[in-house]
């Protein structure tokens, strides 16, 4: 049955992936083009800057409420993440980097469900890719401080205890995996999550605003329900924007202890 549409051209039109290619602020066609998805960014970094500002700039022995949130949301990074992984020493050297991913991300994340926003700053492939990148440089680095750079490509390439026949076939697809395959899967479960997540509340929120504004009086109680299950896909939506953070920050730790260690 079709439905009365909200755009006055008798159809109802749902998100599409439009949402994420804006028209440009300023500066279209040229290297400096400004548009929606970078001013979102710039927003979600400020904000967090700001928070972090505003909770370190007047620490005290007995912290303040801000001072306890942050120290508490730091902390888990490092002890259950970080440290956990890593160990003790590597962990608290790593901590600092672990913590800018994991707190990036989720800002990034959490900018789909704030109003007047409404879009993920990682769900457009540039943010997920460039941490992507900072990934695989982190954990390359972490190899050759730890073995030395040829020891640490022999470990990796080259594992032990295999016939070195079995080198022409394992070698390429150990580095398509530790080099090419990692930073690609961070990028896109990431872009992927983020992504998925504003195009099911986009289509929730556009439902429900067409049933309870332009639809016959007959439809308008399925608003309601559109409404309520936007309502629990926004809270699934925090959950997601903080899991993923948690998951980007964990492997990370995960592929540095890899490279630190030898196989």
């Amino acid at each position: 049955m079709a439905l009365p549409t909200a755009g006055g051209d008798g159809e109802f039109h749902a998100p599409g992936l439009t949402d994420f290619f804006p028209p440009a602020i300023f500066g279209e066609g040229t290297f400096y083009e400004f548009n929606r998805v970078m001013m979102i960014r710039v927003i979600a970094t400020i904000v967090l800057c700001g928070l972090f500002i505003l909770a370190t700039r007047n620490l005290k022995l007995i912290p303040t409420r801000g001072q306890s949130v942050l120290e508490l949301a730091v902390g888990f990074v490092r002890n259950n993440i970080s440290v956990e992984v890593l160990g003790e020493k590597n962990g608290r050297k790593w901590a600092p980097l672990i913590t800018l991913i994991f707190f990036a991300v989720l800002a990034m994340n959490i900018t789909g469900i704030v109003p007047g926003l409404n879009l993920a700053g990682s769900s457009v492939v540039g943010f997920p890719a460039v941490m992507a990148i900072i990934a695989l440089v982190a954990f390359i680095v972490a190899g050759v401080q730890a073995q030395g750079g040829l020891q640490y490509l022999k470990t990796t390439l080259f594992p032990p205890g295999v016939p070195w026949p079995i080198y022409f076939l394992l070698t390429p697809v150990e580095f398509l995996s530790a080099f090419i395959l990692r930073p690609a899967t961070l990028t896109i479960r990431l872009l992927a999550n983020m992504m998925s997540g504003h195009l099911l509340l986009g289509l929730c929120f556009a439902a429900t605003q067409f049933l309870l504004v332009n639809a016959t009086w007959s439809m308008k109680p399925l608003g309601i329900g559109t409404f309520a299950i936007s309502f629990a896909f926004v809270l699934f939506e925090i959950f997601v924007a903080a899991l993923q953070a948690y998951i980007f920050a964990l492997l990370t730790s995960v592929y540095i202890s890899l490279s630190v260690e030898a196989h």
